[in-house]
């Protein structure tokens, strides 16, 4: 008999969603009772697509002092984080707002943590603390990917000492509002609305294998994992379209509230525990490596996995990638799946391999070493690998 857990659900941050949202930007910090803030942000794009001067105009008329933290980079660097820490004590700022991606905003975490320790914040991240209150964060994101936007989780590279990255989930992280303009989205490239449309696909995928399922979480994911894949190629092909930036947004924004989840209980998982080391190691992003990690994970699952596994991705593949259901080939329907998947990568022009990223076969043991795995070197997750079993999804991926 199928067992159910209890669950608690608290989506905290404001959702504004909506074409020229940002303008409510004073508005909101005001109503969360900020007084002095820090603008996150990355290059020269904020600047380019009016987000920072429509921003900044904006405090300066509500009459709310701000200081600047720029030159985020992807993939975000521990040491950024504790230039705007720094910069931040030293200027008595009370709220962050995060104008940009994903590295954007797990950046103003990290400054968020460390605001309110008088330790370095990468204790948090290394397990060496537990943080106890952050900064409050509002965030604007300029692209549709990690949903850091309404998520408790942070993800940042240590630049200073390992090239690891860290990340850490505290119940208290979510930003206290999110400002959603999809006409923000339209100026990123290509590859990185692939990049982000293939995390926020790999998000609503990990909550989707997992060992107890729920009817209902199952058709919401479904028709996420539907949406994402039947959006992405319009973005790509034709990036001032409106209704695709829209439907990837909502898509990259929701899959973070948890509702996915509602009803589900066991352990899940499994992709992005094999990736932020790639992402680390070769400083390349984050869902393009996960392109290449979801397929070979996925046909560990069939060629490796129990039947429930295998039944499991033959289910994705009919309900996502729209394969023709055989009750006597369930295997083959799984590995058709997996084939569609890799070609809807290919089609955003995504790399189809670890070696496209830099990585050599000399690398993977490194790889290996570094998978999340817990203590006893078992990498838990939907099923649990042994090192072996790791090493084989990297071999898979590499070539």
């Amino acid at each position: 008999m199928k067992q159910y857990t209890d669950y608690s659900l608290h989506l905290y941050p404001e959702i504004v969603f909506g074409a020229d949202t940002e303008r409510r930007v004073a508005e909101l910090v005001k109503k969360h009772g900020g007084t002095k803030v820090m603008l996150v942000y990355g290059g020269s794009s904020a600047k380019r697509t009016g987000l920072y001067g429509t921003v900044t105009d904006k405090l300066n008329e509500a009459g709310i002092p701000f200081v600047e933290l720029s030159g985020v980079e992807p993939n975000p660097r521990r040491s950024r984080a504790l230039e705007g820490v720094k910069k931040g004590k030293a200027a008595g700022v009370d709220f962050i707002v995060a104008l940009g991606g994903g590295s954007v905003i797990d950046t103003a975490k990290a400054v968020a943590y460390g605001l309110e320790y008088e330790g370095d914040f990468w204790d948090f991240y290394t397990g060496k603390a537990t943080p106890v209150k952050m900064t409050k964060i509002g965030a604007i994101p300029t692209i549709a990917a990690a949903g850091s936007e309404l998520s408790a989780v942070s993800v940042v590279k240590d630049d200073l000492e390992s090239n690891r990255k860290g990340l850490l989930s505290s119940p208290f992280a979510r930003p206290v509002f999110a400002i959603l303009n999809p006409l923000l989205t339209r100026s990123v490239s290509p590859y990185q609305t692939a990049a982000g449309a293939t995390d926020i696909l790999t998000h609503a995928l990990e909550g989707y294998f997992v060992t107890a399922h729920s009817y209902l979480a199952d058709q919401y994911a479904e028709g996420l994992m539907r949406s994402v894949v039947k959006y992405a190629p319009i973005a790509v092909r034709e990036p001032d379209d409106v209704e695709a930036r829209r439907e990837l947004m909502l898509a990259g924004s929701m899959v973070m509230t948890g509702i996915n989840s509602v009803g589900r209980s066991g352990r899940g998982g499994g992709p992005h525990g094999f990736e932020t080391i790639v992402s680390g190691t070769y400083d390349t992003a984050h869902g393009a490596g996960l392109g290449i990690i979801v397929p070979a994970w996925l046909t560990f699952l069939v060629e490796k996995g129990t039947e429930a596994a295998i039944a499991r991705t033959a289910q994705f593949a009919v309900k996502v990638f729209g394969v023709e259901p055989d009750l006597e080939n369930v295997r083959e329907v799984a590995l058709e799946g997996i084939r569609r998947f890799r070609a809807w990568t290919k089609s955003l022009g995504l790399p189809a391999t670890l070696t496209e990223l830099g990585a050599r076969e000399e690398d993977l043991e490194y790889l290996v070493a570094h998978a999340r795995s817990d203590k006893e070197g078992i990498f838990r997750g939907y099923i649990d690998l042994t090192r072996d079993d790791v090493r084989w999804v990297y071999q898979k991926a590499m070539k």
